[in-house]
């Protein structure tokens, strides 16, 4: 059992309190986590796109929002579509997470209503927000790509690549995902946008 919370350097660490919302008690070693994780996820996105609902504006909402958390890691994990309340080595104040994502679905709202950027670079964006934000203990990366990929599907668009690998396991197609991220808190998006689509 000891491999099961090892995270990449990279990854969001999940306190004890966090630990301890752990479902299933089958699960002891890391792949189980990561092999129980994705089956719920596959849920998740199934559940999202057979909403009677298809609306963009029902999409960038926080209920939605939090929803689909919990749709995509609930059978897992139970804070699953609860905002954090601990501090991570990345993203805002918890106490921010609220009005910060309101922020960004009326943000989102006005690229989409007003044409602001292309359809790819708008969920792209909606994309880095959630992500720099980091509204859940953990899981935020895998929602955000979710989101982002129902955005441009609802766009017209098709679903984003995302390099067309997995991007939990470490090595060189994580390193350019983080890269890009970081190069969008530099406000450069231009990686992201290369790297969503490749």
């Amino acid at each position: 059992m000891t491999d099961l919370f090892q995270e990449p350097e990279d990854a969001t660490p999940l306190d004890p309190s966090e630990r301890d919302g752990l479902k299933q008690s089958w699960i002891t070693h890391r792949r189980d986590l990561n092999e129980a994780e994705q089956a719920n996820i596959v849920n998740g996105a199934v559940w999202a796109r057979r909403r009677r609902d298809t609306s963009i504006a029902s999409l960038l909402a926080e209920e939605f929002t939090r929803e689909l958390h919990r749709r995509m890691f609930g059978n897992v994990w139970a804070w699953a579509g609860t905002y954090r309340t601990t501090p991570r080595n990345i993203g805002i104040e918890a106490y921010r997470i609220p009005l910060e994502l309101l922020s960004l679905f009326d943000d989102a709202r006005f690229w989409v209503d007003n044409k602001t950027y292309a359809p790819d670079e708008i969920a792209l964006r909606l994309h880095h927000r959630l992500v720099w934000i980091h509204p859940f203990p953990n899981g935020n990366g895998r929602h955000a790509r979710l989101m982002a990929d129902l955005l441009i599907e609802r766009l017209g668009g098709a679903p984003f690549s995302w390099g067309d690998g997995g991007l939990a396991e470490v090595g060189a197609l994580r390193r350019a995902y983080i890269d890009a991220l970081q190069a969008g808190d530099r406000h450069d998006i231009a990686p992201l946008l290369a790297f969503a689509r490749s």
